[in-house]
């Protein structure tokens, strides 16, 4: 069996070379057009270890109006550096089958969680953490998405947990959160403390 391709970015290729840390919200647009214009697929166990690359990660934050979608890892996922950690956002890796961002958001919203509707993704930002062996190989691009008091479940309930939480109760696990759900959260508070609409 052939080694998983994914899409990935050379760090060079970034005009900042990624050296912030954190959800930026403004100039998203040259970044989505360098990593449409130079970004190729490449073998994911290659780029795991390789931060000369960034692997590109469409990374979404479900709503219910103010409430988040809450996850928790257990330990039956396959990278060990996310165990038990939580998370709000919903992403995976770039496939070339997925035809971009939007077509792997929508392969992983169908294959990590059940909902007989798909929202509507709006991007909202780019995220980068080069403090962390996981941050460093990855750049998230950003997109959150409203549930509208739809049901929502986790389909693979042996490696997640999830149900919808309020910003309090998101806060009180800050700490467990992985980098990435803690630097969006962060983001997300300062920006918004508004539902979708």
């Amino acid at each position: 069996m052939s080694e998983e391709q994914v899409l990935v970015l050379a760090r060079s290729a970034l005009l900042d070379g990624v050296g912030w840390r954190g959800m930026r919200v403004d100039g998203i647009d040259p970044v989505l057009d360098v990593i449409a214009s130079e970004a190729r697929f490449e073998p994911r166990g290659q780029m795991e270890h390789d931060p000369s690359w960034k692997q590109i990660i469409p990374y979404l934050v479900l709503r219910d109006g103010r409430d988040y979608y809450l996850m928790r890892r257990t330990r039956a996922g396959a990278d060990r550096r996310l165990h038990d950690r939580y998370s709000i956002g919903v992403g995976g890796h770039i496939n070339p089958g997925d035809g971009g961002l939007l077509g792997g958001l929508r392969r992983e919203w169908q294959e990590e969680l059940e909902a007989d509707f798909e929202p509507e993704f709006r991007l909202v930002g780019l995220l980068n953490d080069d403090a962390t062996d996981v941050g460093s190989v990855h750049l998230g691009v950003v997109y959150e998405a409203d549930a509208a008091g739809r049901p929502v479940a986790i389909r693979e309930t042996h490696k997640l947990s999830g149900a919808f939480a309020s910003s309090e109760e998101v806060e009180k696990v800050r700490k467990l959160m992985e980098s990435w759900s803690e630097l969006a959260f962060d983001a997300l508070q300062r920006v918004a403390g508004e539902p979708l609409g």
